[in-house]
């Protein structure tokens, strides 16, 4: 009976290994020049994701006030700005009346600030005092009792959870303190973001490589191929983090420079390692461990791509090619119904993905990108 088993799992092992495989063929073998991006063809797609999503929201099974969660409301919050799309801005509303425009429990970790990024665009749009006020206490606090946790990122020790000390924080964090700078002039809140992202960045980023190492574990590591770790959506997440930090910065910001030399370092990296597919994978210098697509890195990278060239920061005629090969990607991850698929489930490092899994950031992501790309589309 044990050997039985033992040879049933096995054989349902290798038959999931070659529908992945067969998969990832697929949209390998896609060819990408056959499809024409248009404003229409973007809205519709994003319209299918962002409401396949709202519809399986009561599926999500993360705090409605988390990371996962808030990845996705700026994403959606991005695309209803840019379509003017009142109905997702009045579910996004209802999610922070519900909450009274609170951030999530812990008062310094980044992830639980995420969520202020979607009630500060609130505030601009509707001006409610109550908007804005839990927010800036929070944040008020955090500068007047800055935490002096380790970099060492260890999640038994609390402390270490109160500084960015893991790439995906810069996403969280940072663009909350510039919103609140824009919004009240206060500059007290850019230099605490930028002393703390400096921090960061002099101890997670490769300057050989341009790209960020997730959190000092990874320092040393190496891949089966010899290649340091550098994981995939950590990466999109500062990408992620660098957009909506340079859409807030003044064009004068003495700040500003150094956002936008690493913003356009990263990029013209990171446009090196795409794969043939369009996608970048969980692992960003070792794909063929990690051969499967990943959305939620492609999704923000994309992102970044189509943001930089819109405000000038990457030349149109180089990075447009690796932009539509990205998008075109991102859709072809798509179901029918609107299920963004490739996505790789709450992690920290690089793991294999399938076609059928999502996360409500990945779709997030998603949307960032739409919000992007239809403003460079055909008409």
């Amino acid at each position: 009976m044990i050997y039985i088993n033992v040879k049933k799992m096995a054989i349902t092992i290798i038959v999931i290994c070659l529908i992945t495989a067969l998969k990832i063929n697929g949209l390998a073998n896609q060819n990408h020049t056959d499809i024409v991006i248009d404003k229409k063809s973007v809205k519709e797609v994003a319209d299918r994701v962002a409401k396949w999503q709202i519809q399986n929201f009561d599926q999500v099974k993360h705090h409605h006030l988390s990371w996962p969660n808030a990845a996705f409301y700026i994403g959606l919050n991005n695309w209803a700005e840019v379509t003017e799309n009142q109905q997702y801005i009045d579910w996004l509303y209802q999610i922070g009346k519900r909450y009274h425009w609170h951030p999530n429990f812990d008062m310094y970790v980044a992830d639980d600030i995420a969520v202020c990024q979607m009630y500060l665009r609130m505030y601009r749009l509707k001006k409610q005092t109550e908007m804005l006020q839990a927010t800036q206490c929070r944040i008020e606090w955090i500068i007047n009792h800055p935490s002096k946790g380790s970099l060492l990122l260890d999640y038994g020790n609390h402390e270490t959870l109160e500084r960015w000390s893991w790439c995906d924080a810069l996403f969280m964090a940072p663009p909350v303190y510039v919103q609140l700078a824009a919004i009240t002039g206060e500059k007290k809140y850019l230099r605490f973001m930028h002393k703390e992202f400096l921090t960061t960045y002099n101890f997670l980023y490769d300057k050989e490589e341009h790209l960020f190492f997730r959190d000092y574990h990874y320092l040393n590591a190496k891949e089966a191929n010899g290649q340091k770790v550098f994981w995939g959506r950590g990466n999109g997440w500062v990408i992620g983090g660098l957009v909506s930090i340079l859409k807030e910065l003044p064009i004068k910001c003495k700040y500003r420079s150094f956002y936008e030399n690493l913003f356009v370092e990263m990029i013209q990296k990171l446009a090196t390692i795409q794969g043939k597919d369009g996608y970048w994978h969980t692992s960003l210098l070792d794909p063929d461990s990690f051969p499967a697509p990943e959305t939620s890195a492609s999704g923000f990278i994309c992102y970044g791509l189509a943001y930089g060239i819109n405000i000038g920061l990457l030349d149109r005629e180089k990075f447009m090619p690796i932009l539509n090969k990205a998008w075109i990607a991102l859709t072809l991850a798509v179901s029918s119904e609107g299920k963004l698929g490739w996505v790789q489930p709450v992690g920290m490092n690089p793991k294999n993905v399938t076609a059928e899994m999502t996360e409500i950031y990945g779709v997030g992501a998603f949307l960032s990108a739409a919000s992007e790309v239809i403003k460079l589309a055909e008409k």
